[in-house]
């Protein structure tokens, strides 16, 4: 029963995963990859699906063995190009955390970042993400989009950065504020 949930999860097919769970399919369950059901579903951006494993007792915490949560899943997909802000924002209302890293000391925010998706930026600045993370390389966000030049993204993190008192440089000013960053993207937004 358990390839089928995720088969279900994988699709969307919030219905058949409903059904799967009433027939007492394990909403915990890994595949062969460690990964949940959830993260499935929240990989593809699909938002029903993610709802009733969530409102079945999904743990939206969960790890795979590289460190996988349900919403660095859904921070971004390098298939579909693309994060899934009304995901991330289900899954963080549900208790997600918004800064749990996975392999090599990654965060959602640095993923997104990374991937160019500027509306999973700004969501997970504006939620209160930790903008100054480092991976194990010490690299940031900002840094992970310099390498490929995501002008908006690399603006909003700046911006947020300026905000708590980081100078151009990338050093903190003593007057570092305490305000969590508030950003609003003006850049025209892309079509994907």
């Amino acid at each position: 029963m358990s390839q089928e949930l995720f088969a279900a999860a994988q699709s969307g097919d919030a219905a058949q995963l409903k059904h799967l769970l009433d027939q007492g399919a394990d909403h915990a369950a890994a595949d062969e990859a460690g990964e949940t059901a959830l993260m499935h579903a929240a990989h593809r951006g699909h938002l029903a699906a993610v709802e009733v494993l969530i409102a079945a007792g999904a743990d939206v915490n969960a790890k795979s063995p590289q460190g996988w949560t349900a919403l660095a899943k859904a921070a971004y997909n390098g298939e579909t190009e693309r994060g899934y802000v009304e995901v991330i924002e289900v899954l963080h209302e549900a208790g997600a955390s918004l800064d749990e890293r996975i392999f090599f000391g990654i965060t959602p925010l640095m993923l997104a970042a990374g991937g160019g998706d500027a509306s999973v930026v700004e969501w997970l600045i504006n939620a209160g993400a930790d903008v100054l993370a480092t991976n194990e390389g010490g690299r940031t966000a900002r840094l992970m989009a310099n390498d490929k030049f995501y002008v908006d993204v690399i603006n909003l993190l700046t911006e947020a950065e300026r905000q708590l008192g980081v100078t151009e440089e990338g050093t903190c000013s003593s007057t570092r504020s305490v305000v969590k960053p508030q950003v609003v993207n003006l850049m025209k937004p892309t079509t994907h």
